[in-house]
């Protein structure tokens, strides 16, 4: 396929802050890449290179921020030549690509939720979508509806399921004065506590608690944006200890 025009567009929900969302790639130096990093979208471009290899062509554009949420997000990629247009949840970003050539060349297949394994380091170091895809349209066609239908020749799906499945965690919001408490044990001589947590207030107590026998307590607490752990025990001589993230 050598086009000059894309549109590609779906949406995507997943709690997963890494994964290749699709991926194309052709033997002229061309290539598409939109992938999640650090929960970031990531859309790495390159229109091809010369013969000789001089003129630069990768283009990489990130936008967007936490979207491991396990909401609905919505991408679309419109692409003129050079210039393109990244809408990520109605907020639209233009560049242009480096380089100077206008069509993109792909002539191997274009895989959605990773992408297949090359040889390079740059293919098996990604890893591949895991959450939900739905409306994926690519230059018009409805590959979700294609894929349903098995109606894509030739395709390889691996795995894939046509429901989407719910994550098992189950949050809790906490307004200014709500709290949780919950019984602790005593007989035990190890303290351990895992959780996830998501803010944008810059302080606040996530967790406190009193040691059995007067022996001290534990707090974790957000300060100006950090994180920080404070164990007082109360029975030897350094008696507070102080742990900031």
């Amino acid at each position: 396929m050598k086009t000059l025009k894309d549109v590609i567009s779906l949406k995507f929900k997943t709690s997963e802050s890494e994964g290749v969302i699709f991926h194309g790639e052709g033997q002229q130096g061309d290539y598409i890449t939109l992938e999640l990093k650090k929960a970031k979208l990531v859309l790495n471009l390159n229109l091809g290179i010369n013969q000789l290899g001089s003129i630069f062509g990768h283009t990489s554009v990130t936008t967007g921020s936490l979207l491991d949420d396990h909401h609905w997000h919505s991408i679309i990629i419109e692409r003129h030549g050079r210039n393109i247009n990244l809408t990520l949840d109605r907020h639209m970003q233009h560049f242009r690509t480096n380089g100077e050539f206008d069509y993109l060349d792909l002539d191997y297949e274009i895989t959605f939720g990773g992408m297949p394994f090359s040889g390079k380091p740059s293919s098996n170091s990604r890893k591949n979508f895991k959450g939900c895809m739905e409306s994926i349209n690519y230059n018009g066609n409805n590959i979700t509806d294609l894929a349903r239908r098995k109606k894509l020749e030739p395709s390889n799906v691996g795995n894939l399921s046509f429901s989407c499945v719910e994550p098992h965690t189950v949050p809790v919001f906490f307004n200014a004065t709500s709290y949780l408490e919950v019984p602790g044990r005593s007989s035990q001589d190890v303290f351990s506590v895992s959780f996830l947590f998501r803010t944008w207030n810059p302080n606040g107590l996530l967790l406190f608690s009193h040691f059995s026998d007067d022996l001290g307590n534990v707090e974790i607490d957000i300060n100006e944006g950090k994180v920080s752990v404070h164990i007082n025990v109360s029975q030897v001589k350094k008696n507070r200890i102080d742990i900031s993230s």
